[in-house]
């Protein structure tokens, strides 16, 4: 059994393919060992690389990767909710249940956060222990790529739920990435009217159009708002959502919401990252303002959406690679030339 150990931001090898201890020798009585068969790159895993702060804290060395799908190779005594042979996605967060943030409704601030593929070992090996509350039954013909982006789907629904989107409201996503992308087509399926990018990178834009979008705009060639008027018939539009991370997609978030719109700050930007808030357009449009965090209570309804192929996943998947070339993963995800990369194991 081997995996792929970050070693530290600071190190000066980062990765390392290691051998690993046998570990379904000796599975706990709600544990399952899952054989990994595609891990995504997530911009978290991004962030740990530079050593920027994520979700969770990371303690290398440690096997990262939690955005993962594989088969479920051995169960514990006690395994009822899936079985050996069963097409799995892995659900990495766990919460305490405990604490005051969990017992308010707001288990995604859970003070005792747990995250498989950032505090312990995850999917970029050929094998990882999970809890059995965090396996989730992929149909079998659903590839294992797409079982993979579960994860990021699941928060994108908790996004989108924050975000209210209503029938034939207009929605503009910041960012045709990955999430972008997804988000796009989630906006499209809870009855967005007209459904906007914007997004720099040419390829991004013409999958977008290629998915269904209404227009991809290029925010870098011309001003946002007359665009929008073209498409809309106003000076912005009901739902705003940011997934870049940056200062000027915050301050076109702003510009771009109409009267009583909503502002959906979806990306993990970097921690000390700040923008100067127009005060007086918050207040004289009515603006809503509202961060997003992980995916509570939103994984099962992201297989449901995944297994039942409502989502165009395939042209997302932009690049592989296998554990052994994880770094290279990293960077190439890190690129104007990818979508979504994946890691898979036993490449």
């Amino acid at each position: 059994m081997k995996g792929t150990f970050f070693l530290g931001s600071d190190s000066p090898k980062k990765f390392e393919v290691r051998e690993m201890r046998d570990l379904g020798a000796s599975l706990g009585p709600h544990e399952v060992l899952v054989k990994n068969m595609a891990a995504g790159i997530c911009g978290t895993d991004i962030h740990i690389y530079l050593g920027e702060k994520g979700s969770a804290e990371v303690t290398p060395p440690v096997v990262l990767g939690h955005e993962y799908s594989g088969i479920v190779e051995k169960v514990g005594a006690e395994v009822a909710v899936v079985k050996v042979g069963d097409h799995v996605t892995v659900d990495p967060n766990i919460y305490c249940g405990r604490c005051i943030p969990c017992r308010m409704g707001h288990k995604q601030n859970c003070e005792n956060l747990f995250a498989l593929g950032v505090n312990v070992n995850g999917g970029f090996a050929e094998y990882s222990i999970c809890p059995d509350t965090q396996c989730f039954k992929l149909n079998a013909d659903i590839p294992f790529d797409y079982g993979a982006m579960a994860e990021p789907l699941s928060c994108i629904l908790h996004g989108v739920d924050l975000a209210g989107i209503r029938s034939g409201e207009s929605v503009l996503i910041i960012g045709g990435g990955t999430i972008g992308l997804i988000m796009a087509q989630v906006a499209r399926l809870s009855g967005a009217g007209a459904v906007i990018i914007s997004e720099p990178v040419e390829m991004r834009r013409k999958i977008a159009l290629s998915l269904g979008v209404d227009a991809a705009l290029d925010p870098l060639s011309s001003d946002l708002i007359p665009q929008i008027v073209e498409i809309t018939g106003r000076p912005g539009v009901d739902k705003v959502i940011e997934c870049v991370g940056n200062k000027s997609a915050a301050l076109d978030a702003v510009r771009c919401a109409d009267l009583g719109g909503t502002i959906l700050f979806f990306s993990v930007p970097r921690v000390e990252a700040t923008v100067e808030l127009p005060l007086f357009d918050v207040y004289k449009k009515e603006l809503k303002v509202i961060g997003s965090m992980i995916n509570p209570d939103t994984y099962q309804r992201a297989v449901n959406l995944i297994n039942s192929n409502r989502l165009v996943l395939k042209p997302l998947i932009t690049h592989s690679f296998p554990k052994d070339r994880l770094e290279d993963a990293i960077r190439m995800q890190m690129s104007n030339d990818s979508i979504k990369v994946v890691i898979h194991p036993w490449d």
